[in-house]
């Protein structure tokens, strides 16, 4: 199985994984693209230009902030907090309720130890993050003390041997793939937002 694929199980079943963050698959292509970690950014200095992408963890309107979103977005090196305008709230409205991942570009704002980065401009990521479970390399298996064919005395695969017999069906001999629940699967990560308004 493939990396991003484990990590998508992990998702599905937990909701969080414990292997390589999802973001991490997607880094080349993003930093090929001038987007940003959420490190970066949060250390970059006052007013600079930047883009960044993330997990939407949370969305929160308040009442009292007039219209004002603010969203809390992750990547393999940690949180940016960003702000949406009510025009750009506006503008940007689907991708915004809807996106799992976003990249966001705008400006930063520091004031002392806060630091937020004030939207401009948002793009979902949701078809990149849905190409996570094809991401990675295979997951190696190591070579047991069991291995019988490490330790010089080599053996058939009793598994081979079953499927080659002719009393085999398909329902006698399950691949592992299939050993999973189809339902209980899914194609891509899906992060589960809390969403305060």
């Amino acid at each position: 199985m493939a990396a991003g694929r484990e990590v998508v199980e992990d998702y599905s079943h937990t909701g969080l994984s414990l292997r390589r963050h999802p973001v991490a698959f997607l880094r080349a292509g993003l930093t090929k693209n001038r987007i940003r970690t959420c490190a970066e950014a949060m250390a970059a200095p006052n007013r600079r230009w930047t883009e960044i992408a993330g997990l939407v963890l949370v969305r929160q309107r308040p009442g009292s902030a007039k219209g004002t979103m603010f969203i809390t977005l992750e990547d393999e090196t940690g949180i940016a907090n960003v702000v949406v305008w009510p025009k750009v709230f506006e503008a940007h409205r689907r991708i915004i309720l809807s996106a799992g991942m976003i990249a966001a570009a705008g400006r930063i704002q520091r004031d002392g130890e806060v630091v937020h980065l004030i939207v401009y401009r948002l793009t979902d990521l949701l078809a990149e993050l849905a190409s996570i479970g094809q991401r990675g390399e295979a997951f190696p298996l190591p070579h047991g003390r069991g291995d019988e064919f490490h330790r010089g005395a080599p053996m058939s695969d009793l598994r081979a041997q079953v499927a080659d017999s002719p009393q085999a069906t398909p329902a006698q001999t399950p691949r592992p793939r299939d050993i999973f629940i189809p339902d209980l699967r899914i194609d891509a990560v899906k992060v589960k937002t809390r969403d305060f308004r």
